[in-house]
């Protein structure tokens, strides 16, 4: 199998920066999912939006990915693609203008909040089987509406994230990625699990003969302080390996938050980090590697 690679992850943030409290209705929004008004306790801070369409958030953001070598796929990710099957074509023309490329592409949206990091996993799975060498993976969302930016577990920003996903030696070795999910808990309504957090840790973790303890960070979506925090723990990590600063400054940017926060941590040479995301139902992973020398 061919080795795989993340490298030049990068991201962008809606242009318009706003306090949590100038949410439209925040303040009535808390009171009716029964949140003690203390913004410390859950990282309540800054929001970003966009007055911009899906599509320029995706080219910006892939401008910034795109480096030296070639790439022959594309892997798109949105929680809500804009229009229908009679838009799409020139939704993605537009795109694939825009980056410059001429290459096939993969919509993926069903996964909610995990679509970044189980589009990574679909790259990887085409890279290591030599179907496509460099794969472009972005993701991007935006509130459809303002009354749609505070939800009972996260404040969401608008924004994008992407990487490469390559055969050639980069930023981060792929060592292998995994889900796990049980259709019983899809539903929106039902919390994350746990469990399934320790699953894909096991498939992951145990063939490297690693433990959770052994990693030098988890890049998990920007939930509530203490969501995130409860369940990480649960799945076997500490809050040594957490990092919930991105919480407060960037808030939930729906599936693109881990590879905003591997963009914003000092990763250590030799150190192993986990992208992760869970949503009601579902969790997926992947596990990465930080070589000790750079490679080329």
């Amino acid at each position: 199998m061919t080795p795989a690679y993340l490298t030049a992850p990068g991201y962008l943030l809606g242009e318009i920066e706003q306090d949590h409290h100038e949410i439209p209705g925040f303040a009535a929004r808390a009171r009716e999912y029964g949140m003690q008004p203390d913004a410390r306790l859950w990282g309540w801070g800054k929001v970003r939006r966009t007055e911009k369409p899906l599509e320029e958030l995706v080219i910006e953001t892939g401008k910034t990915v795109i480096g030296p070598a070639d790439v022959d796929f594309l892997v798109l990710c949105s929680t809500r693609f804009p229009g229908d099957a009679h838009t799409h074509g020139g939704f993605m023309e537009t795109i694939m203008s825009g980056l410059g490329l001429d290459c096939a592409f993969l919509g993926l949206t069903l996964n909610r909040c995990t679509n970044l990091v189980t589009g990574l996993g679909v790259a990887e799975a085409f890279v290591r089987t030599g179907t496509y060498r460099n794969v472009l993976v972005i993701t991007a969302d935006r509130c459809a509406t303002e009354s749609e930016r505070m939800e009972n577990f996260a404040l969401f920003s608008d924004g994008a994230a992407g990487c490469l996903v390559t055969a050639r030696p980069g930023d981060y070795e792929i060592l292998g990625s995994a889900g796990a999910q049980d259709t019983r808990t899809l539903d929106w309504g039902n919390e994350i699990s746990a469990d399934l957090s320790r699953q894909v840790n096991d498939i992951l973790l145990t063939p490297h003969g690693l433990a959770p303890g052994d990693l030098a960070g988890v890049l998990h979506s920007n939930l509530y302080t203490p969501i995130v925090v409860m369940k990480e723990r649960l799945a076997g990590f500490t809050l040594a390996q957490l990092d919930t600063a991105n919480t407060a400054r960037t808030g939930h940017c729906f599936a693109a938050d881990p590879l905003i926060n591997l963009v914003d941590r000092r990763t250590e040479p030799g150190g192993y980090y986990l992208l992760a995301a869970s949503v009601p139902g579902s969790r997926a992973a992947m596990l990465l590697h930080k070589p000790t020398t750079a490679m080329s």
